[in-house]
């Protein structure tokens, strides 16, 4: 019996993709071959018939089909159905959270947890792994802080592919183990995600792989990028005021402005988009300096640090497509650091019963700090971005200890809870 998931594949014989586009020169590369950066060594964005999406589909009838991320199939770039990999990659909730609201404006946390692997990289490794499997590819590598790696390790072992994976001997050990149990090959490396992605990069004459790393293939983009589409179909094809989203190598923050220019291209939003925020600690935040120092790239961080591995990127490859997004959107880049993190995934956890990782958590106190310093208003509409399940990372150890064959002193027990 199919998976219901499937239903809405069976015609999606054909996309509309016209073309890869090297993201900083705009020089064109053919579609339906294996691309990985562009001549100028930067990433390449997928391009669509738009006019044609639009002659196509109407969001009423996107509206009939399975709430997943194959609904919104027209804009992406798998042809043959035959060739999609999925793990039930459904729609995410949108979480009102009470007590971070201080006026008119909702504060919503858009829970990526519930993906497949837990965490958001679901929606890229998928979509990178399925096009891998419709041009033919069979081993892939990839550095990683822990969640990417595991997804690429599900999905490759879906489709019965070879994955090969290095995260710093620092990532957590939960998905260590969770890469190495869903069959991928992991190691350890002694430095940070750039050194593993080094390390991807000397052996791919040697290995044969295929280098899957944030940005350098077109396609982890493309999976992102149902974030920014799911989030307009949820909010009734409009759009909150303010994203803030927890940023290392920035996919998800490109590939939502993507989808949201795409969507205001075919006339299924307004002039009006949402202000991007780009999220980092403080002891990693290479986009915020340029930011505030108004340059078009990034410059490598050096001695990286934060308990928010996953957005521990000294340099990523897409740097100023993140700062034109930023920018584009009149939005801003902003740092907080390990401690406010901590206190956010601790108080949320325990104020509303949302588990948080820490990136997620980065973005609550990047809201509470941004509503202190008046760069967002509590009339405003805001939706942060939670990554990944709470779960996946370690957590402190508050329990106590009773005796049961001792009588208890309960109210002990209550004082202990305060």
């Amino acid at each position: 019996m199919q998976l219901p998931i499937h239903d809405n594949l069976t015609q999606a014989r054909t996309t509309f993709v016209t073309h890869l586009e090297c993201s900083l020169h705009g020089d064109r590369y053919p579609a339906d071959q294996v691309h990985g950066l562009s001549k100028a060594g930067k990433p390449l964005l997928v391009r669509y018939d738009l006019e044609a999406i639009e002659r196509s589909v109407t969001r009423r009838e996107l509206s009939e089909r399975p709430a997943d991320m194959w609904r919104y199939r027209e804009f992406l770039p798998v042809r043959r159905a035959a060739n999609i990999v999925s793990l039930g990659e459904s729609h995410t909730p949108l979480i009102p959270v009470p007590s971070l609201r201080t006026g008119s404006g909702e504060v919503l946390i858009k829970d990526e947890g519930r993906l497949p692997t837990g965490s958001f990289k679901a929606r890229g490794l998928c979509m990178a792994v399925s096009m891998a499997k419709e041009l033919g590819l069979r081993r892939l590598a990839m550095p990683t802080n822990g969640n990417a790696g595991a997804a690429l390790a599900a999905y490759a072992a879906r489709a019965g592919m070879e994955a090969y994976v290095f995260c710093p001997e620092d990532t957590p050990e939960t998905n260590v183990r969770e890469i190495a149990a869903q069959g991928a090959r992991v190691w350890r490396v002694n430095g940070l995600i750039n050194d593993c992605g080094r390390l991807v990069a000397e052996g791919k004459e040697a290995m044969g792989w295929f280098d899957l790393s944030t940005l350098k293939e077109p396609y982890r983009i493309e999976g992102k990028k149902t974030m920014g589409l799911e989030l307009a179909d949820q909010f009734g094809w409009d759009v909150p005021d303010v994203i803030f989203y927890p940023t290392g190598g920035g996919t998800g923050l490109i590939g939502m402005w993507k989808a949201f220019r795409e969507l205001q291209s075919i006339g299924w939003l307004g002039m009006r988009l949402p202000r991007m925020v780009a999220v980092q600690a403080s002891g990693c935040a290479p986009i915020v300096r340029a930011f505030e120092q108004g340059t078009e790239f990034a410059e490598l961080w050096e001695n990286a640090h934060t308990v928010a591995s996953g957005i521990r990127v000294p340099a990523a490859i897409g740097d100023f497509l993140i700062l034109r997004a930023v920018r584009d959107s009149g939005g801003f880049a902003i740092a907080v650091d390990d401690e406010a993190i901590l206190a956010a995934r601790d108080e949320i956890g325990k104020r509303e019963g949302v588990l948080l990782c820490p990136e997620g958590a980065a973005t609550v106190a990047a809201y509470r700090k941004a509503l202190a310093e008046g760069r967002v208003t509590p009339q405003e509409t805001a939706v942060l971005f939670n990554c990944a399940s709470g779960l996946k990372y370690p957590l402190p150890d508050v329990s106590g200890q009773l005796d049961c064959r001792q009588p208890v002193d309960w109210g002990r027990l209550i004082d202990a809870g305060t």
